[in-house]
């Protein structure tokens, strides 16, 4: 295995995101976290935005057993062999020759190639600027857009790389997106107040 960090891989590939299958059903990346993949030419830069866990049989589906998975995983181990799970990253940049660059990269990721979850190091130089919201506003994926930006302003505050200063460039470069919105304005600076006080 070439990366022991890994836990999924690509299953779909375009040049504005793919799809990726975890190796084990309850592995998953955070919804608005950065997650990269390796190729010998280039470092991909995903940002998650869905994650889906079903059945892989299309004959086969969860039923409801009335206990808990704890209880199932001792009663009834097998029934969670038929899960997985997938999940969307749409493409915000890519790493070159040690630098991050906020654009599509010139090349899909491979199918089957491994994906993990970015560095601490990674996450802070590519959210140190604001230019990966133009590829998310751009973006065709079918996403509730402020949920994904709340999303990943918590994941950087997890990381604990989000300082005021970078929140006051986010919002202004959101207000910049949104035209003349006000009031959807006035209502994400409320979510922020309200879920990411620094």
């Amino acid at each position: 295995m070439e990366n022991k960090n890994a836990f999924a891989e690509v299953i779909e590939s375009s040049l504005s995101g793919w799809v990726a299958q975890s190796w084990q059903w309850n592995r998953f990346p955070l919804f608005g976290s950065l997650v990269t993949i390796e190729s010998k030419k280039r470092t991909l830069l995903g940002l998650i935005y869905q994650i889906n866990t079903g059945s892989m049989d299309p004959t086969r589906y969860p039923f409801p057993y009335q206990k808990t998975e704890s209880e199932l995983l001792a009663e009834q181990p097998q029934i969670f062999e038929f899960l997985k799970t997938t999940f969307l990253s749409m493409t915000v940049g890519y790493i070159e020759h040690g630098h991050t660059t906020h654009l599509l990269a010139p090349e899909p990721p491979h199918i089957h190639a491994f994906v993990q979850e970015a560095s601490k190091t990674e996450s802070q130089v590519f959210f140190s600027s604001e230019q990966f919201l133009h590829l998310i506003f751009g973006s065709l994926a079918p996403v509730n857009l402020d949920e994904l930006l709340l999303a990943n302003l918590n994941y950087q505050k997890k990381l604990g790389i989000l300082t005021q200063e970078r929140l006051n460039r986010f919002v202004e470069t959101y207000a910049l997106l949104i035209g003349k919105d006000y009031r959807r304005l006035k209502f994400f600076a409320q979510r922020i107040e309200h879920s990411i006080a620094l």
